[in-house]
C-alpha cells in the first residue's frame, strides 16, 4: 500500500525546487491556442457583470448590504463573479488538463522517473493553475476599479483573497480529478460548478433562501469564498472573514493530502 510521505523540513528547499520545475514545464509548453483560452475564460466573468449587474441591476435598483450602506446592484454582484471566475479559472487547470496528463498523455508516469514525487506534483500543477487565477483576479479588479465598483486599495487587499479561493478550488479540483474515471464523468462536474454558481450568494444574499437551504449553501466552499471577497472589496465589516480563511485554508491542505495520495496509488500501481 503507497502511503504520502510528506516532505521532511531538511527537504523543503528541494522539494520547493522540484515543484518549481512542474511548473516551468507547462510554461515552457504554451502555444499560442491557450491564450485565446485565457482571454475567453476572462471575459465569461466581465459579460455576466454587464448582463446581470449592471443590465438587471437597472431594474433592481439600489442593493442595502448588511451594514446598512446602499449600493448598486452591480457592485454587489461583482465581488461574487470574481469569486466565480477564480473558481473557474483553478478548476479548469486542475480538472480538465490534471486528468488528462494523467490518465491519457500519461505524463506523470515520465515525472515519477525523476526524483519529483506525488506531492510535488500536486505543488506545481496547483502553483501552476495559481499562475491563471492571478491574471483573472488581477484583470477583473482592474475593471471593477474601472467600474468604480471597488477602491484601488480595497482592491489591493481583494487580490491575496482571490488568490486564497483559487488555491482552494485548485486542490479541490485534483482532488475530484483522481476520482474521475473518464471525461463523461466531467458532464456532472460542469453540473454542480453551475449550481454553485447559482446558489452561492452570487446574486441574491444567502437570507433569501429557505433556512434548510441557506444552511446547505453556507457550507459550501464557493459561498464561503463570496463572502470573503464581498467583504474584502465592499469593506462589509465583521469578523466572518476570519471564518472563511480558516475554511479555506483547510480545505486546501485536505485536499492537497488526498490529491497526493490519490496520484501515489495511480501512478505506482
Amino acid at each position: 500500500m503507497v502511503t504520502l510521505v510528506l516532505p521532511r523540513l531538511v527537504d523543503v528547499g528541494a522539494a520547493a525546487r522540484r515543484s518549481v520545475s512542474v511548473t516551468e514545464r507547462n510554461i515552457a509548453t504554451l502555444s499560442t491556442a491557450y491564450w485565446l483560452v485565457l482571454v475567453s475564460g476572462f471575459l465569461e466573468p466581465v459579460l455576466y457583470l454587464f448582463s446581470i449587474g449592471v443590465g438587471v441591476g437597472a431594474l433592481v435598483g439600489d442593493f442595502t448590504l448588511p451594514d446598512g450602506r446602499v449600493v448598486s446592484y452591480a457592485t454587489f454582484v461583482a465581488p461574487a463573479l470574481l469569486a466565480s471566475s477564480a473558481m473557474s479559472g483553478a478548476l479548469a487547470e486542475t480538472t480538465f488538463n490534471f486528468f488528462g496528463k494523467m490518465k491519457y498523455l500519461k505524463l506523470y508516469d515520465g515525472v515519477i522517473a525523476t526524483p519529483v514525487q506525488p506531492f510535488e506534483i500536486a505543488l506545481g500543477e496547483l502553483a501552476w493553475a495559481m499562475l491563471r487565477g492571478s491574471l483573472y483576479s488581477a484583470a477583473f479588479l482592474v475593471v471593477m476599479v474601472t467600474m468604480d465598483l471597488t477602491t484601488v486599495a480595497r482592491a489591493v487587499t481583494t487580490l491575496p483573497a482571490a488568490l486564497l479561493v483559487g488555491f482552494a478550488f485548485g486542490a479541490l479540483g485534483m482532488t475530484v480529478a483522481s476520482f474521475m474515471r473518464s471525461w463523461q464523468d466531467f458532464d456532472l462536474l460542469g453540473s454542480v460548478q453551475f449550481t454553485l454558481f447559482l446558489f452561492s450568494g452570487t446574486f441574491v444574499p444567502a437570507q433569501a433562501y429557505p433556512d434548510l437551504l441557506r444552511w446547505v449553501v453556507e457550507v459550501t466552499p464557493l459561498y464561503r469564498s463570496v463572502h470573503l471577497l464581498r467583504d474584502a472589496a465592499l469593506g462589509t465589516g465583521g469578523g466572518g472573514w476570519l471564518v472563511d480563511v480558516l475554511y479555506l485554508v483547510g480545505l486546501t491542505v485536505l485536499c492537497l493530502v488526498v490529491a497526493s495520495r490519490r496520484t501515489s496509488r495511480l501512478l505506482y500501481r
